[in-house]
């Protein structure tokens, strides 16, 4: 006999929104959700159900974000000049994971016109706007200018078709490698509105409201992007990606991830993030 299915009540949703309305972060109302018996995937749902705004409707702070046309529920999406796989989605966090965005000779050339220019990745010092090594991030990357060659311009024109987002609200390609045991802490991709040093970077484009994260090769083992507010983890294959979206700076998104650590082999990905209006 299988699990009777809990019921996701008005005062259940009322009770999440005051938690986060008081600043508990969701994952910490997933876990009491799990605490006192929840199932998780009634939890999950009710907390997307809770943090979403009404229909017609949009969450107080909101910007428009990029999105693929998906209403149709379709297994292949047209990105420009490519056909790509849609391989799974969610709708809070807003993530959809891509098969097929970059073909594997795209791939290679990335890493190969990326790998003589690397150097010790940087994080967003938010306190100033300024750009620092820190602990919590070990890999090596570089960026691209935009439309920097032929391949970079190809491969911005296909991501800015699928997502209908102009091109020139994103910044340039920027492309990592991870070695054995390199990962990246749990981290949002926004920039924290808190933090002294955001009205410096947000005058570049304003903020950032999506990300697509392109795997440009298979590891061994490890290197997955992970949700850990939603328990999610999208495992690094070679020309898929991972694309979400963030329509405010806050946590109540779910977009918190990581770079799962590199257990066999290495990972090299190439990450663009999307503006709210032209990056120059």
């Amino acid at each position: 006999m299988g699990r009777i299915r809990q019921a996701i009540t008005v005062e259940l949703r009322r009770w999440i929104a005051e938690q986060t309305q008081a600043g508990l972060p969701p994952a910490a109302v997933l876990a009491a959700m799990r605490a006192s018996g929840w199932q998780e995937e009634v939890a999950l749902e009710a907390i997307a159900q809770a943090l979403e705004p009404p229909p017609g409707t949009a969450a107080a702070g909101a910007s428009p974000v990029p999105e693929p046309p998906l209403d149709a529920a379709p297994a292949f999406v047209r990105a420009g000049d490519r056909d790509v796989a849609v391989l799974a989605q969610m709708r809070l966090p807003r993530v959809v994971v891509l098969g097929g965005l970059l073909a594997d000779d795209e791939c290679d050339r990335l890493v190969a016109a990326a790998h003589p220019r690397l150097a010790r990745s940087e994080t967003v010092r938010q306190t100033t706007g300024g750009s620092e090594v820190h602990a919590a991030r070990t890999s090596h990357g570089m960026f691209f200018q935009r439309e920097e060659d032929a391949l970079i311009a190809r491969i911005e024109r296909r991501i800015a078709a699928l997502l209908h987002w102009p091109l020139e609200r994103g910044e340039g390609l920027q492309v990592l490698h991870y070695g054995p045991g390199a990962r990246y802490e749990p981290h949002h991709d926004y920039f924290d509105p808190a933090q002294p040093g955001t009205p410096r970077i947000v005058e570049r484009g304003g903020q950032r409201v999506a990300t697509v994260v392109m795997y440009l090769n298979t590891p061994q083992r490890g290197g997955a992007t992970r949700f850990p507010d939603v328990g999610l983890e999208v495992g690094a294959v070679k020309g898929n990606a991972v694309f979400f979206s963030y329509d405010r700076p806050d946590p109540a998104t779910l977009t918190l991830h990581a770079g799962a650590a590199v257990l066999e082999g290495e990972k090299w990905v190439a990450t663009k993030w999307l503006r709210e209006r032209e990056f120059a």
